[in-house]
């Protein structure tokens, strides 16, 4: 038993690489990123299909309906920082497979609820939780192992979610029509217990250097002002790999991790027992200063008001445009095959070196919202299926880059992606909540599917407004200076030479306290 176990640990431990692998273990998480793409969001956007049924079977209006699905949304954005907090004090591993299991269990249940507002509560906040325990998390660490291929992994990757779609849809409405809505959430929770299996092979990344480049770091002359930036840094990394942090871990840089595998020059250099260690910051809130990362942040909010409402509703469109049911399901299938394609080529062309990402993505949004308006103009199976198709494809640009995007440097940067990243969706949570109850409305009102598609028009155009305010906030054309270029400014105003200028006053306090201790 005992061995079983430290095989386990062993197999499912730390991985330890020089520098970014970009492949190894990174690909076995890319695949269980898939899996999870397959059963989060590839199960949320099949979830029009039983619109109808439980219309009838509830009794209940479009609009209660549809909160259904806005509180799940709400749930999964809304608690994305409480993810962030988890997967930094207790790692990726534990955090998605208790997501996987509340996923499971809020789907399982949800099948013996007698009301809608039961339904709130297992779908929408049981379950809802559970996706946010798990997306999150899962993207961030392929995100920590993949550098030059990042872009390009992650768009496969994510793939995941689009062939759910075209498989789903038809599969579960022809499951529906032998045994029921109700044992078909049966199934599909059972096949959501698989995100533990997912969970489980996401093991963190530690970044050890070279003992040819620590020793080559240790032959350099240092002042007493390095050495006390030294032994700072040092404070930072004290830890070890058992400590339960997770993240790219680094014995090189403590801005990429916080732990370290002590060696024996290492302990010699470590802080005193008697000093207390700096321990990081489990949530970073200082991306709000970032002027960049608020602008980014209003593109989520609102181009999320286009992200569910029109898989909700595609389906009653088309049958309100005179298709069969059942042929007006195949709509989904389409546009999942044509978001497949989208989310393939976005990582292609986010590979090319000389385009700037971040325009990429904003002519894709722009174009996002032209064809949801051209929603309201067609007609008949084929008008639908066209305008399926280009949406799917624009989807799959947008819906594979925007949170990966937080990474680059015009955004925040891979430093701090997994803050911000919690930080992004909790903002985006707003709009998923008001989103699909809105085009409820506004269907309730006008008694048109396709009104629905005005309100997603009009959130993803004044997302495209804010994702181009972007780059110039970034730069300083905006006159929205971030709270590290203030700082800079400061330490520039107040000392004539900036190198000999300590960083900060943990650091001035080190130097006074060496200069006393050397007198």
């Amino acid at each position: 038993m005992t061995q079983c176990l430290s095989s386990a640990k062993r197999c499912l431990g730390p991985n330890v690489y020089t520098e970014v692998p970009d492949g190894g273990w990174g690909w076995v998480v890319a695949v269980a990123f898939f899996l999870v793409e397959v059963f989060t969001y590839g199960v949320i956007k099949t979830f029009g299909i039983f619109l109808k049924d439980l219309m009838i079977d509830f009794d209940e209006t479009n609009s209660r309906i549809s909160w259904i699905l806005s509180i799940c949304v709400f749930v999964m954005t809304f608690t994305a920082p409480l993810s962030s907090l988890l997967s930094n004090r207790f790692g990726f591993q534990p955090v998605v497979m208790a997501g996987g299991f509340l996923i499971s269990l809020g789907m399982i249940t949800t099948a013996f609820t007698t009301s809608v507002n039961q339904m709130y509560i297992t779908t929408g906040i049981i379950a809802g939780l559970g996706y946010c325990l798990t997306f999150l998390p899962t993207v961030t660490i392929l995100s920590q192992y993949f550098s030059k291929r990042r872009s390009v992994v992650t768009s496969m990757a994510s793939t995941g979610e689009s062939l759910a779609i075209f498989a789903f849809a038809p599969a579960f409405t022809a499951l529906k029509a032998k045994i029921g809505w109700r044992y078909t959430m049966v199934v599909i929770g059972l096949l959501q217990s698989s995100i533990i299996v997912c969970g489980a092979l996401l093991r963190p990344i530690v970044i050890k250097p070279t003992p040819a480049d620590r020793s080559s770091k240790e032959l350099l002359p240092m002042s007493k002002q390095q050495q006390a930036k030294q032994a700072l840094d040092k404070d930072q990394l004290h830890g070890s790999v058992s400590s339960g942090d997770s993240g790219v871990q680094s014995l090189e840089d403590p801005k990429l991790g916080r732990q370290s595998v002590e060696t024996e020059e290492e302990k010699a250099l470590s802080p005193k027992p008697s000093e207390e260690p700096v321990r990081s910051k489990l949530l970073d809130l200082y991306v709000l200063k970032e002027g960049s990362f608020l602008c980014y942040s209003a593109f989520g909010l609102f181009a999320t008001l286009g992200f569910f409402a029109p898989q909700l509703y595609v389906v009653e469109l088309s049958v309100s445009r005179g298709l069969d049911r059942d042929k007006a399901a195949y709509s989904l299938s389409i546009m999942a095959v044509a978001e497949i394609f989208g989310r393939l080529s976005i990582g292609w062309i986010m590979s090319w070196r000389r385009l700037r990402k971040i325009y990429v993505l904003l002519t894709c949004v722009t174009l996002l919202c032209l064809v949801l308006m051209v929603f309201m103009l067609v007609d008949g199976f084929w008008g639908v299926a066209v305008c399926c198709v280009f949406y799917g494809f624009l989807l799959g640009n947008v819906a594979s880059t925007h949170i990966p995007m937080l990474a680059e440097d015009d955004v925040v940067g891979i430093q701090r992606m997994a803050s911000a990243a919690g930080v992004y969706v909790c903002i985006q949570s707003f709009a998923g909540l008001g989103g699909p109850p809105l085009g409820g409305v506004l269907v309730d009102i006008t008694g048109n599917y396709g009104s629905a598609f005005y309100s997603c028009a009009a959130g993803m155009a004044l997302g495209a407004l804010f994702l181009g305010l972007v780059r110039p906030a970034k730069t300083g054309r905006l006159c929205w200076k971030s709270g590290q270029d203030q700082q800079n400014s400061v330490v520039e105003r107040d000392s004539p030479v900036r190198e000999s200028s300590p960083e900060d006053f943990v650091e001035e306090d080190i130097c006074l306290d060496a200069e006393q201790k050397d007198s």
